[in-house]
């Protein structure tokens, strides 16, 4: 399905960010907050023109419902108040800027694109110790195309069929420059949720919002069906996100994308620490841009 240009100024853009300046304003002097000036970039062009990125073009989901994401409303930018920006510009980049003739900008493709995901090592969770481990392809393709052709899981990620299937969408990932990631979720030394890490502001999303330098995404699923529903998904959204901020000091925002059809999804986004920034039109469904702000880690 082709993309859907976002119109020119769309209704209800992202109003909670509008607001988040003035929220911290007032946990920080008390003083009622004042109107927000309102200034939304609009949306970029086409993401038929986008480069590739070997992400997918899915997004997260605790019951395996990944995320397309290329056409994004845009938002605007981080919260006032977080003193810990890096690199990062004081208000919202317009959308395309951390792009030059198509491509990534050089001085963004840094060294290790993610802070060395392999060498994060274990958190402690409320349901057990968890780690991201880096998916090898030889030794965790059956397993995660079996996840792939469970039926809760193939309809979002559309990945269903034979381990080619699946290789092939692994594959661009583990060859590509190292700007996605592909991880197994161990809990507790078992393998029960796959994620994929990336770098939101090189991916084509990036022309469609106003990406900052560092804005890091995830992509989820739960694996086993004994461990959606009950929590879990919510948990380790908070532990993952912790886990790039703890570990990618550059990085100032995490991003998703479910699809507004999986309210379990969007819940466990909302429980993780993340919250509702807008409603975007993608190729082949309407999202819930998520964010999570380190400037908000501690208050969301």
């Amino acid at each position: 399905m082709s993309p859907t240009r976002p119109p020119a100024d769309p209704p209800g853009d992202d109003t909670l960010d509008l607001r988040v300046d003035d929220l911290l304003a007032l946990l920080a002097r008390g003083a009622p907050p004042q109107p927000p000036a309102g200034d939304v970039p609009t949306g970029g062009p086409s993401s038929t023109d986008l480069p590739s990125t070997g992400a997918p073009a899915t997004g997260t989901s605790t019951t395996g419902a990944p995320v397309t994401g290329t056409s994004a409303t845009p938002v605007t930018g981080i919260p006032a108040g977080d003193t810990s920006t890096g690199d990062a510009p004081a208000t919202g980049t317009p959308p395309g800027a951390l792009f030059r003739g198509g491509r990534p900008r050089r001085e963004l493709l840094d060294g290790d694109l993610l802070d060395s995901v392999a060498s994060w090592g274990p958190t402690t969770t409320p349901v057990g110790s968890f780690r991201l481990v880096p998916v090898r392809l030889e030794h965790d393709l059956p397993l995660l195309t079996r996840w792939m052709n469970d039926p809760a899981v193939a309809a979002f990620w559309e990945l269903a069929g034979p381990e080619t299937v699946t290789a092939e969408h692994l594959r661009a990932q583990l060859e590509g420059d190292g700007r996605s990631v592909p991880c197994l979720g161990r809990l507790d030394g078992t393998p029960m949720s796959y994620f994929e890490i990336y770098r939101a502001d090189l991916d084509p999303l990036a022309r469609r919002y106003p990406a900052r330098p560092h804005d890091t995404g995830v992509h989820l699923l739960i694996g086993g069906s004994t461990d959606r529903g009950r929590g879990v998904g919510t948990t380790l959204l908070r532990a993952v996100a912790d886990m790039v901020l703890d570990h990618r000091p550059r990085c100032t925002r995490i991003v998703a994308e479910p699809d507004l059809r999986n309210t379990p999804s969007v819940s466990a986004f909302l429980g993780g620490g993340f919250r509702y920034a807008a409603e975007v039109d993608l190729p082949d469904k309407r999202a819930a841009l998520m964010i999570r702000d380190r400037a908000l880690r501690h208050v969301l």
